[in-house]
Parts: C-alpha cells; structure tokens; sequence
C-alpha cells in the first residue's frame, strides 16, 4: 500500500494529464520499420512508476526513500531520453509538441517545457483541454523558476479560456504563492495561497476523501499559515489552522484534523503564548468528541494528540542536558550548555528503525552546507544488544556503530547512551524523533517519524533558527 500512496505523489504531469485514467506502460522497443509515437513515449514515461511500485510489491522489496528517489530518478532520466529523441525529429507539431512539452516537464528541463507548450499554443486546431492543461503547466514551470511575469500571464490565459479545472488553479495559485514567498513578498504570496487553499478544498469536498486531495488542501493551507505567519498577522495564521481543522472535521479525516491541532498549539508555544497552547490542547480533546462523526474518528484524533503532550510541556522550555551518555564520536564530548550559540538538531535513531536512515541524506547535506552557520547535528542513540541483528555486549555494538557510520558516509557525531534516559527526557520513545535547540538552548522542534514533508518541514525550521541571533 506505501507504494500506492506514493502515486499520489509522483508527479505533476500525472495528476495534470491523466485525470481519470492512467496510461499502461508501452514497451520500449518497437517493432522494425515502425516508429514510437511521442504519445507512446510519454505514456510509457507516464506509467513507469506505477510500473516500478507494482514490481516492488509483487517482488516484497521493502520500501525506502532511497529506492523511491531512484524511481523518480530513472523515470525523469527515461522523460529526458525520450524528449532529446522527440527533438530530433523534423516537423514537429500539433498533438506530438503537446506530449514533447510534457516530457520536457517530467524530466524536469523548465525552459523546454515552457518552450515546447508555447509552441503547441500557437500551432493550429488545438484541443481544449489540452491547451489548457499546457497553460498551467507553463504557470508552474515559469513559478519554479521564479518568472513570476511569466506565470502570472499564464495564469491569467487560462482564467479566460475553459475548461477551467480547480485541480490545475490549486497548482497554479500554490506555485506562484511559493514563488512570492522566496522574495519574502508576503502578501502577493497570501492572496495567491488563499485562492490555492479555497480551490483545494473545493476539490476535497467534491471528489471525496483521496490522499491526492488531502495532501493538496494540506500543501496550500500551510503555505498560506506561513505567509500569513511571515507577515507577523498572528491572528490570521491562526485563522488558517483553525478553518484547516474545520475543514478536517467536515470531511471525517482525523488525521488532517489533528494536524491542524498540533500546528496551531505549536504555533502558539512558538510566539510565547503558552499557556493558551495548553489550553488549546485540552479544548481539542474535548472539541474532537463533538466534530468528528464517530466514535472511532474522535478517538483516533484524540489519541494522535495524546501522543504529543509531553512533547508540548518540553516546547518552549530550557533543554535538559543528555542522560546516561556513555560513548561520544567521532567529536569530543560536549554538554548541551557548552553548545549554546549553536543550533542543535538532535537525531535520535536506532540500526534497525528502517524510517530513520531516510533522513540520513538530508542529514548530511546540512552538515556539509550549514556547520559554518552555526548548525550542530548529533545522532543520539543506545545500546540495544545487538549489531545486525546478532547479539553483542557494548563493546561489539560500539565497533558495529562506527563501523556503520563509515560505511552509510555520516559526518556528525554520534552520541550512544546506556538506557532510555535521554528518550525520556526529550519525549522521544518512537524512533526517528528529532529535536531542534536554538541558540539560547531553548527546545523548539519535537517531531517523530519521517518523510519527505517532514524533512522539508524540519529543514525550514532548522533555517529560521539559524536566521535567529
């Protein structure tokens, strides 16, 4: 099921172009004498990671976000490969421009797409629905590339021709929020969020509980409670959280509904209102009773905020220095007091938790790009007995980290204790768990498990406390 969920994630130009059907996979070779057709080629490209997914599973190859980036890897380098052999042909035009440009858009080479589906727009007779769907994929490519011009006067094309779909708007009005937001032009990047989160609801409330869905109202309201955020309007960020959590309550999902929760409550500990956090929390376990609509769905909200209670009452709060430490390399030991003036990140992992090596690339890349800034990362974990799943005593288990540590190319420190008093102190029993301290040594992130919005969620956190003095 991982594997299905992803699809929901995979890429644009899947959601854009193939709406209600999916395209199988095409074989590569082609008969002699005959010649793939650009549409076959996209359809292929199209239908490669729903291929790959399906193998995965029917071969019970465990999921990771390493094979799932390789995925995606080999599928843009597929996308590219085909759209070089599209380029090579004369007389392109028409139906053939149309899936060049897409393509181009999967491999991720924005000038051609934009360059492509330009093209196919002024070429004769055109589909509808295909040109529309070309003019919001050049609004995305010009604001991923922060030609805010550009996406703004696609945009404005597609408003006045139709079909006009609230899935492409969503994408639209959301890329050029982002792009707003880069050059910190808060309000513009508001307005457009604004229409982004309406469209995505919208959408929610029309086709149903989907994970698609789900995610897009998710990536929209949160974007539009950043830029809200940005602009220091306490009261409208809080605004978004709240109309998020309406939103979850009148669709049924508990997930969503806790989420809203939890980023208004941390919100709250985060610009020093505390104390009302923690009334919030406490309003919420009784609110979910009455807003979910059943027993189950209150009950799975409730406990999801439950679980992060502890994390709460730490939040806001000094960090307690780290317990039980009994090995510290490759570094010299250091209490969390001697790092003050840093930021912290503390990775609290284990050998065997599948989920934590997902962030070790990430993990590295900060240390490479961030130590120089003032960022500290330290992978705490403790001895479990065993190395590879074979028993050992301490000793063994320390030459099997370090061993490890070679071997995955992890540059920070690692930090083992002996025993699970440093997990309770930090409300970090479930692994991954990661903690970020700010300069003053004051806890200001607490999340468990991973994934990529989780990691893209820490990053920009890790970068505001960095940006603090």
């Amino acid at each position: 099921m991982k594997y299905l969920v992803l699809l929901t994630m995979i890429c644009l130009a899947v959601t854009a172009v193939a709406q209600s059907r999916r395209a199988a996979p095409q074989p590569s070779a082609t008969p002699p004498g005959s010649e793939m057709t650009v549409k076959a080629m996209f359809d292929e490209v199209n239908g490669y990671n729903k291929a790959k997914f399906a193998e995965f599973e029917a071969k019970k190859i465990p999921y990771s976000e390493k094979l799932r980036i390789q995925t995606e890897r080999e599928q843009r380098q597929l996308a590219a490969k085909y759209a070089a052999m599209a380029g090579t042909r004369k007389n392109v035009a028409g139906e053939d421009l149309y899936y060049a440009g897409l393509l181009h858009w999967v491999a991720e080479n924005l000038d051609r797409t934009g360059e492509t589906l330009l093209a196919y727009l002024a070429s004769e007779q055109i589909a509808p629905e295909r040109a529309q769907t070309a003019r919001s994929i050049i609004a995305v490519a010009a604001a991923k590339q922060r030609k805010l011009d550009e996406a703004l006067a696609a945009n404005a094309e597609y408003l006045k021709n139709s079909p006009i779909k609230l899935s492409d708007r969503t994408r639209m009005e959301g890329e050029i929020a982002k792009a707003y937001f880069a050059q910190k032009k808060w309000a513009e990047s508001a307005d457009h969020a604004e229409q982004a989160y309406h469209a995505a609801k919208a959408v929610l409330t029309q086709s149903g509980l989907t994970q698609r869905g789900l995610d897009e109202t998710l990536d929209t309201a949160m974007q539009l409670f950043e830029s809200r955020r940005a602009s220091g309007d306490q009261k409208a960020a809080d605004a978004v959280l709240g109309d998020l959590r309406q939103t979850a309550a009148a669709i049924g999902s508990p997930s969503l509904y806790a989420y809203a929760a939890d980023k208004l409550i941390v919100h709250m500990i985060d610009t020093g209102r505390k104390p009302l956090a923690l009334e919030t929390f406490s309003s919420a376990l009784t609110a979910a009773a009455k807003d979910m609509p059943s027993k189950a769905k209150q009950d799975e909200a409730a406990n999801l905020l439950k679980k992060r209670e502890r994390q709460y009452k730490l939040l806001g709060e000094a960090a307690p220095e780290l317990d039980g430490v009994d090995q510290w390399f490759s570094g010299k030991a250091r209490s969390l007091t001697e790092l003050r003036g840093r930021v912290v990140l503390l990775d609290f992992w284990a050998t065997w938790c599948g989920p934590c090596f997902d962030a070790f690339p990430s993990l590295v890349e900060w240390h490479r790009d961030l130590s120089e800034n003032g960022l500290v990362i330290l992978g705490v974990t403790r001895y479990y007995g065993n190395a590879g799943g074979l028993p050992v005593d301490n000793a063994g288990e320390i030459e099997f980290l370090k061993t490890f540590k070679a071997k995955q190319g992890l540059p920070y420190d690692f930090v083992v204790t002996d025993g699970q008093a440093s997990q309770f102190l930090f409300a970090a029993t479930a692994l991954p768990t990661t903690v970020l301290i700010d300069r003053k040594g004051v806890v200001r992130y607490i999340e468990s498990g991973t994934n990529p919005t989780r990691v893209e969620e820490l990053r920009q956190a890790v970068m505001r406390l960095l940006a603090e003095k």
